[in-house]
């Protein structure tokens, strides 16, 4: 055994002859890289999770056990949410000083917190809602009084409903009545009227009104049959109400002395701007401020209350500064911002305390509280503190998209400027001419960047929310927003100030020219090539993934942060990947909407509703409206019934009548019916009691058959949508796709005219 490998007791694995190679090995500046690296990734960690980084988060933990109770298909037991939560909270103790455990343990607490918040808060405004369609008589107390453009609407909390075979009856319901006979907050009423349950989701995703409706109490929607009679109340109104008639004739006193003296839309928009009441401005320009980016005017919110409280600040705190001796002894700076905070819950109060406006309120506030304390105003932690804030108070606002635009918006912000971004100063030493030409670029240099960041900051959820995105968004801003900020807000604060000695028309007069520029901008830019960003509707997953990418960007403070640009990338590539359905029905099955061959919906439908197809339109990118004659094309009615040609050359038939299930069962691919469907049928079926238990549909061709898509999958429970139980439908209703049994393709004669 003279081999060196055999004397060791090993066979070698060479063959006889070869030279045995040397092992490979990483190249040793991989190896320095990879080292580098890891030491980078661990440094940059530990300093985005050091002492007080974490702070900005909690707020997000919470709102997603907000987001998972809304997620949730039946309504969780508020013992099993508050015991779940103890749990999180005693654990969360218990590894306090743990470094990695408890920061975790704390996380889970706040998920679990968000979770249990939203299920009491679900628990302790429970309330009946209307289940079916019905007539009733009912008499009550007028709590909020709309107007509208070409009607006005009402909120009555009901002393007494008459209606026939309801088990349960609203406590409050919100009816339109004629334009102008709307009766005054506070009064007793008596009126017949048609109500319905609150609207259901008008397609899978879409916007949940019956959610929106059931946390502001209102159990039942419709409108008037008739005349409203003001009578005497059996009792006395309550404090509160007396208190929101007290208020709501304040609003109602300015609204009209505004209107008075500024006529049209400019008057309209000056008291949205006031008053809140903005549902009277003309469909066009309202359309055109969406298209432009400028409806955030006319909506009261973190904007409006800042311009407010920074021109009192202003004002209050340069007043005491004439005042030298006062100036050097007392706190000028808080006192203003006392000041500030008292007009800014004023406010609150004369612009109607919406839910947008009341967070706008707290945030302000937590600013205006950290300004006395002598405390940093504009900081992560103050955001944080503001959305906590708003959760406790209203968790429900964590699924509205104007809460979602609004932290959206403001986090972006804040980001930049706790990033350190400045724009280039004049130096006291240049010329004037020089420090004039250096403050103008900057400050415009700062309106661009705080408009381009909002603007890309909202953008999500304008798409998922709106299906729209604003290319000019920008250049409207930049255009409108100056005269907004030192012309339009300035006035109308003057205006209020100067209303009770009757010297405030001057001001409003003033406002009104600024409006006029605002609304002439607005309708410019909205008439711009391509001004109109259509985008189509997409999942809530992108709009998560591209939220989580939002806040590594904002909250991070190192490197990292970047990880949050590739997730907002894949999110936009996910939203744009995203198939669109090829059938869309109505929850009622008047209206079905089918995509063709070249690409384009066509329509069939019954009746004169056009809320849902607005809706499906502009989910669908489509700019056509409603009425479109294009809209008709591939589609063939007669006295029994409609059909329409798929991509794919089979069709879908829109049943009016028994007579039509022979030849549509046999024929068709997808049979649609606003009646109770035939007790078997050779294509997929969709009828009144399949929709009653899924709502509005959508399907998407897959192979022979058909993926289906309900607004309410089976099992789904929760108090603003009841569960309807099965009365066994047909076999091939829908939610229950599967392939038709026949060869669905229409013959030439199907679709011909005249036939």
């Amino acid at each position: 055994m003279s081999d060196p490998e055999q004397a060791r007791g090993r066979a070698t694995p060479w063959p006889s002859g070869g030279r045995r190679a040397a092992a490979w090995r990483w190249p040793a500046s991989w190896i320095r890289f990879a080292e580098s690296t890891q030491a980078a990734l661990k440094e940059w960690a530990l300093a985005d999770v050091a002492p007080g980084r974490l702070v900005p988060w909690l707020p997000v933990a919470f709102g997603a056990g907000i987001a998972l109770y809304f997620a949730a298909e039946r309504e969780p037991a508020t013992w099993a949410a508050a015991g779940l939560t103890l749990t999180c909270v005693v654990a969360a103790v218990l590894l306090r000083r743990r470094a990695v455990a408890f920061p975790l343990a704390l996380a889970f607490t706040a998920v679990a917190a968000g979770f249990a918040v939203a299920t009491l808060r679900s628990a302790t405004i429970a309330h009946p809602v209307l289940a079916v369609p019905a007539t009733a008589k009912i008499s009550g107390w007028v709590e909020v009084r709309e107007e509208r453009e070409r009607s006005d609407r009402i909120v009555v909390r009901a002393y007494r409903v008459a209606a026939g075979r309801l088990s349960e009856t609203p406590e409050r319901v919100r009816v339109a009545v004629r334009k102008g006979t709307a009766p005054p907050v506070g009064a007793f009423v008596e009126m017949q009227a048609r109500l319905s349950p609150p609207l259901a989701p008008l397609r899978p995703g879409g916007y949940d009104f019956a959610r929106d409706l059931y946390f502001q109490k209102i159990g039942a929607s419709g409108f008037v049959l008739g005349q409203i009679k003001t009578v005497d109340p059996p009792a006395p109104p309550t404090l509160r109400l007396r208190y929101a008639a007290a208020v709501d004739a304040m609003r109602g006193g300015i609204d009209k002395r505004i209107r008075a003296v500024v006529p049209g839309d400019e008057g309209s928009i000056a008291s949205a701007l006031i008053t809140g009441k903005r549902d009277a401005i003309s469909k066009e320009l309202n359309e055109a401020m969406y298209i432009s980016s400028l409806a955030h005017v006319l909506s009261i919110s973190g904007y409006h209350m800042a311009l407010v409280a920074g021109v009192v600040f202003f004002i209050v705190r340069a007043g005491f500064a004439l005042l030298p001796t006062f100036a050097s002894r007392y706190p000028i700076k808080k006192f203003a911002a006392m000041t500030a905070l008292a007009v800014a819950a004023f406010y609150l109060v004369l612009s109607g305390a919406e839910v947008a406006t009341q967070r706008s309120f707290i945030m302000l506030s937590i600013v205006l509280v950290a300004v006395m304390l002598d405390r940093t105003a504009l900081t992560l932690r103050t955001l944080a503190m503001a959305a906590l804030a708003v959760l406790l108070i209203t968790p429900e606002a964590v699924v509205h998209p104007s809460f979602q635009m609004s932290f959206a918006a403001t986090l972006a912000l804040v980001a930049v400027y706790a990033g350190g971004v400045s724009m280039v100063r004049p130096d006291a030493e240049d010329p004037l001419h020089v420090r004039m030409a250096l403050w103008g670029g900057r400050e415009i240099a700062a309106l661009i960047l705080a408009s381009l960041v909002a603007g890309l900051a909202t953008t999500p959820y304008a798409a998922y929310h709106f299906h729209r995105a604003a290319p000019y968004g920008v250049l409207a801003n930049l255009l409108a927003m100056p005269i907004v900020s030192i012309w339009v807000m300035p006035m109308g604060l003057l205006g209020v100030l100067t209303l009770p000695f009757g010297f405030d028309a001057f001001f409003w007069r003033l406002m009104g020219q600024g409006i006029g520029w605002m609304d002439t901008v607005a309708l410019w830019v909205a008439s711009l090539p391509g001004a109109v960003g259509r985008i189509s509707a997409f999942g809530i997953g992108p709009l998560l993934l591209g939220t989580a990418g939002l806040l590594l960007v904002c909250l991070l403070r190192t490197p990292l942060r970047w990880s949050g640009g590739v997730a907002v990338i894949l999110a936009t590539l996910w939203a744009l990947a995203t198939p669109p359905p090829d059938v869309f029905i109505a929850s009622d099955g008047r209206a079905v909407a089918a995509r063709g061959s070249d690409g384009r919906l066509a329509l069939i439908k019954i009746g004169s509703d056009s809320f849902a197809i607005r809706e499906w339109l502009a989910s669908n990118a489509d700019a056509r409206m409603p009425g479109d004659i294009s809209l008709n094309g591939g589609t063939k009615c007669d006295a029994l019934g409609c059909v329409a040609r798929l991509k794919d050359g089979s069709f879908i038939a829109l049943a009016l009548s028994p007579e039509a299930f022979g030849d549509d069962c046999r024929r068709a691919a997808v049979v649609v019916t606003p009646g109770n469907g035939p007790t078997s049928c050779a294509a997929m079926t969709s009828d009144r009691q399949s929709r009653l238990r899924t709502g509005a549909v959508t399907l998407r061709q897959a192979g022979d058959g058909f993926a289906v898509t309900p607004t309410r999958p089976p099992g789904y429970d929760r108090p603003w949508a009841r569960a309807i139980p099965s009365t066994g439908n047909a076999e091939g209703a829908v939610p229950g796709a599967r392939p038709a049994q026949r060869d669905a393709t229409p013959r030439a004669e199907d679709l011909e005219p005249g036939d």
